[in-house]
């Protein structure tokens, strides 16, 4: 580990070195077996679950609305980011690799954030789903149209390639300091904190994605105070639970998603002095989590999915049984 120590000091800079050096969370290397196999399960359950929410969307016209076209480019997002993260974790699981190619490296640090950014920018268009859905509940269908749908689509695509330059910027900077994360994967504040001061490509892409990372969650948050106005302003109780509850799922994967990555952005702003590993499987938490956990919250907290889901097996149990 030494050599990636020597390769830049703090009063120099060079290019970027052909190696990046992963930290991981240290201890795992006593209990491989058992990280291997509860990462294999996750993957598989994050992957089983967001393949079940497409395939489901897919084959059932009366799911084709705005509203389960969002979802499934949620689920596209969650099983993309789980995948994105799989090499370097399963390399440290498997074979104790804590060296990634720089090039592996950019490559995995655009998709994760990329597929971040898209759940991100998902998650508002749904928070703004809701909120017209609740709060304009006469207008909604003529507000939220399928080409109304399609425009957002773009939007959503048109903010993510801003991301594009990013790798780009990173590999052509100048390093200050030793090409070592502190995490288990690639990630972008982890690699422009190596980079030299003042580094403007350092610059554009922090701006980038704190733009969508703090933009979003103020949005959301802006969303439900409205929703939250008016379901007090609802004459029973009842009508509130009823509306509440179909924004039930949303809020606990807005919840999974943004507390952790407040709570590290927090943590690092602030300087709070937390054990590296506890630090590292709070990263493990923001990442991992959200796509093993929302198909479960949208099966069993939106109804039409969870029929339609129940009505494709059922067939099957039949059959087994005769």
């Amino acid at each position: 580990m030494s050599t990636f120590f020597t390769q830049a000091s703090p009063n120099s800079s060079t290019s970027m070195a052909p190696t990046f050096l992963l930290v991981g969370l240290p201890g795992l290397s006593a209990v491989p077996s058992s990280w291997t196999i509860l990462l294999i399960i996750v993957y598989i359950l994050s992957v089983w679950g967001n393949g079940t929410i497409l395939w489901i969307i897919a084959l059932e016209p009366t799911l084709h609305r705005p509203m389960y076209f969002f979802l499934s480019l949620l689920s596209v997002a969650d099983a993309g980011l789980a995948t994105a993260l799989m090499p370097t974790l399963l390399g440290l699981a498997l074979a104790d690799a804590h060296a990634v190619p720089a090039s592996a490296c950019l490559l995995q640090m655009f998709l994760v954030h990329f597929f971040s950014i898209m759940e991100s920018s998902v998650l508002l268009t749904m928070a703004l789903d809701r909120a017209l859905a609740i709060c304009l509940p006469l207008h909604y269908t003529t507000l939220l149209t399928n080409d109304v749908s399609s425009k957002i689509s773009v939007a959503i695509v048109f903010s993510l390639g801003l991301h594009l330059p990013l790798p780009f910027l990173l590999a052509h900077m100048s390093y200050c300091h030793p090409q070592v994360l502190t995490h288990s994967y690639c990630l972008h504040p982890d690699m422009t904190r190596l980079a030299c001061p003042g580094a403007w490509g350092a610059v554009y892409s922090l701006f980038v994605v704190l733009s969508a990372m703090v933009l979003d969650p103020l949005v959301i948050f802006f969303s439900y105070g409205l929703i939250g106005r008016v379901l007090r302003g609802l004459g029973s109780s009842e009508n509130r639970w009823k509306a509440g509850q179909t924004c039930a799922a949303h809020l606990s994967a807005v919840f999974f998603f943004y507390v952790p990555m407040i709570l590290l952005a927090l943590i690092d702003h602030l300087r709070v002095p937390i054990p590296q590993p506890a630090h590292t499987l709070l990263s493990y938490i923001h990442f991992l989590l959200p796509p093993l956990i929302n198909p479960i919250l949208y099966s069993v907290k939106m109804k039409e999915i969870r029929e339609r889901i129940l009505k494709r097996l059922q067939p099957r149990k039949v059959g087994c049984a005769q």
